[in-house]
């Protein structure tokens, strides 16, 4: 693959030209030069957008491509082909499967069956066997055949002892545990966000309390085991208060938001759009500013799209038989920068760098002699998402119309160029 991308104005961190507008040449898939006003001899595609910026590849951490078991909602080839739409040049996929990927060859067939795109996609396996927190799933050997992580998604670890085991467990081979925080008891049956617009529509509600409670318990074990922990979806001003003093404390805390927690509030939910109900709620503006200061002070180190495709069965009904979940892989950029008060290399920073050091893989830089791993995009550009663009076999999205901000113009990656 070969082009030269003009006057892109460069956001990477790692790099010499951050903050600078450049042209880069492209050559087999490699940087091959950087700098002013680049001459193509050899008549490669130019690429020239208005506004056009550049960072490395963007990483989402919370992929679910219901794949295998469920692909009439989403498959790998259909959500990749997703990512890409949405400026993702690798995905980490969650492992609560039809059957859940538990094992060896779970993983190599997600790695098999993705091989060659230009979207990486890298398997979590599960924590417990199929994600049934019942009992420690074979973690070094779906370790060994390439998971990079171990989570049961929206199954919390309910089970401490289960939990301990396996951030123990884990220290051998330096694997990553990823727990998302919910007291089952406390939520179980709750529909939205407890508070006043709960009690207005008549709803059950899912108190903060759920999340608070076992991130305190997620804390208290990491520090126990002397371990490090992801804690994931975290969607509460308590929880960010809680996962600050942690870090402080010098514990191995990380933990990632969903980009539509930044955007959305229980609000939304006035209409009963189910396309808004998700796990965990849309909570109040109060938890949203809480969030966004925890991604600005780094108390908060990812921003996740948590793409949930669901069909039109398990959203088009009553709002208490409604599937929790939406799509977003396509907007999760543009939800997290639409309000604004993220500045945009904190915000590039929590998709690129971030996961990928959080998760021990390579971070990458926009240098010569590099594989070229890129998105293109203009942060200030206004759009909205129109149904017929949605490349998801789900439609499930409450962002269809609404006006965002922050478009992805295309991606780089694996010598391959897909320009949206």
């Amino acid at each position: 693959m070969n082009a030269l991308i003009k006057s892109a104005k460069i956001v990477d961190s790692n790099s010499k030209f951050n903050g600078k507008t450049v042209d880069i040449l492209i050559e087999k898939g490699i940087i091959n030069k950087i700098g002013k006003d680049l001459k193509n001899p050899k008549k490669v595609e130019e690429i020239s957008f208005k506004g056009l910026h550049v960072s490395t590849g963007w990483f989402d951490m919370r992929a679910n491509f219901c794949d295998p078991g469920h692909e009439y909602k989403e498959d790998l080839n259909s959500g990749l082909k997703a990512a890409a739409k949405g400026g993702f040049t690798g995905v980490m996929v969650m492992p609560d499967t039809t059957p859940a990927n538990s094992t060896k060859s779970g993983i190599e067939y997600i790695i098999n069956k993705t091989k060659g795109n230009i979207v990486n996609a890298l398997p979590a396996g599960s924590l417990s066997h199929n994600c049934e927190g019942k009992e420690i799933a074979e973690m070094y050997d779906m370790h060994s055949a390439g998971a990079i992580a171990f989570t049961d998604n929206k199954k919390s670890i309910s089970k401490s002892s289960l939990l301990n085991r396996a951030l123990l467990y884990s220290q051998s081979f330096n694997g990553l545990i990823i727990d998302f925080p919910n007291d089952k008891e406390l939520s179980n049956g709750g529909q939205m966000n407890e508070g006043v617009v709960s009690t207005q529509l008549g709803l059950k509600g899912i108190p903060a309390l759920a999340e608070e409670l076992m991130v305190n318990r997620d804390i208290y074990l990491a520090e126990y085991c002397n371990s490090r922990i992801h804690l994931s979806n975290i969607s509460t001003k308590k929880s960010v208060t809680l996962i600050r003093e942690a870090k402080k404390k010098g514990l191995r805390i990380t933990a990632d938001v969903n980009s539509y927690h930044l955007l959305l509030d229980e609000t939304e939910l006035l209409n009963f759009d189910n396309n808004c109900k998700v796990t965990p709620p849309l909570r109040t503006k109060e938890d949203i500013k809480a969030l966004i200061a925890g991604v600005k002070d780094g108390t908060i180190d990812v921003i996740c799209s948590d793409h949930t495709p669901e069909d039109i069965e398990n959203k088009q009904c009553e709002f208490d038989h409604a599937a929790f979940g939406m799509i977003n892989l396509q907007t999760s950029f543009a939800a997290a920068n639409t309000n604004g008060k993220i500045v945009l290399e904190d915000l590039i920073t929590k998709i690129t760098s971030a996961p990928r050091e959080i998760l021990g893989l390579n971070v990458l830089e926009i240098k010569e002699g590099e594989q070229a791993n890129i998105t293109l995009f203009n942060p200030t550009e206004k759009w909205s998402l129109k149904k017929e663009a949605i490349v998801s076999k789900a439609k499930n999205t409450p962002l269809i119309g609404r006006e965002l901000t922050g478009r992805v113009y295309g991606v780089i990656n694996n010598n391959q160029m897909i320009l949206v």
